[in-house]
């Protein structure tokens, strides 16, 4: 498999030059994937420079790049500090994300990331979690099912969900996708089927990868990891995640407002580069999954 199969990267130009690449800084790429983006990071760097790439996902180690300025760390980018680190680096010119879920795990039916196919309920982007889907919705009690799908799914109905599927498995556990599509099958009418499919699966994602709680936990970490005038070039999938990335920016926090000094004045630890940057026409036609991106680019100062 061509690592373009495996994940054809999104706004890979922008994303790259919001960087600002220097050709002996340190970068890092928290979402290998493919190594798209790596490469081209790679491209612009000289002889000196370095690229340290994380991916928690055994399937995307398969792509490591043979080039000695590349370095792949297998843990997910939840750890930034710890194993920049552990590699002797405590701060870079730049970090790179692409967040979501990589065009191989959706394309992978096993995975059980995509709605196209039957498959048990998995969803880890990681085979070491602990938790799969087949937990979340076979163990997870009615409130905390409805807090996912209310949190997660933005599901107006998250209630009605969660107690259809709690009374479902009173007869018998769900173990595939097609079973828990049977299970809430009048709740998918075929007009808004695929919409409502899809955010109840994406609750059930963020759910099992804490994608939620790994993206606060990198944020904080970028404030001590970039370099004074290092850049963050980030691209979100859905709103969950652009708002957090968003208010990180601006405020430097993900609620209320950062407090004043003496002038009235913010202090805030970083400042956004540019505008909100979303795909062109032409690329959401040949690479449909970039429909939905927002790339946001921030300088810590």
């Amino acid at each position: 498999m061509s690592n373009l199969e495996y994940h054809n990267p999104v706004l890979l130009k922008e994303t790259v030059d919001g960087l600002n690449i220097k050709p002996n800084g340190v970068y890092v790429d928290v979402t290998f994937g493919g190594g798209g983006h790596s490469k081209e990071i790679l491209s612009r760097l000289g002889a000196e420079g370095k690229l340290f790439a994380f991916d928690q996902d055994e399937d995307a180690w398969n792509n490591e790049l043979r080039d000695d300025r590349f370095t792949l760390i297998p843990e997910n980018f939840r750890y930034i500090k710890r194993f920049l680190r552990f590699h002797g680096i405590k701060q870079v010119d730049g970090i790179l994300g692409d967040f979501g879920v990589s065009s191989h795990q959706f394309d992978v039916p096993q995975r059980g990331f995509s709605t196209r196919f039957d498959a048990d309920l998995d969803m880890r982007m990681s085979k070491k979690n602990d938790i799969d889907a087949y937990t979340v919705v076979n163990q997870y009690d009615e409130a905390n099912l409805k807090r996912v799908f209310l949190e997660y799914g933005e599901l107006k109905n998250a209630a009605a969900l969660a107690r259809t599927i709690v009374e479902a498995r009173t007869t018998k556990n769900i173990k595939t996708s097609e079973e828990l599509k049977l299970v809430l099958q009048r709740f998918l009418p075929e007009k808004v089927k695929n919409k409502v499919l899809a955010q109840i699966y994406q609750a059930i994602r963020i759910e099992v990868n804490q994608e939620i709680e790994v993206l606060k936990e990198f944020l904080v970490q970028t404030l001590e990891v970039l370099k004074p005038q290092g850049r963050l070039s980030l691209i979100s999938y859905h709103s969950l995640e652009d708002r957090l990335v968003k208010r990180f920016i601006k405020n430097g926090m993900f609620e209320g407002e950062p407090e004043r000094d003496v002038f009235g004045n913010f202090t805030v630890p970083m400042k956004p580069i540019g505008k909100l940057i979303v795909p062109t026409d032409a690329e959401i036609a040949i690479n449909n999954r970039a429909r939905s991106a927002k790339l946001r680019i921030a300088e810590k100062l």
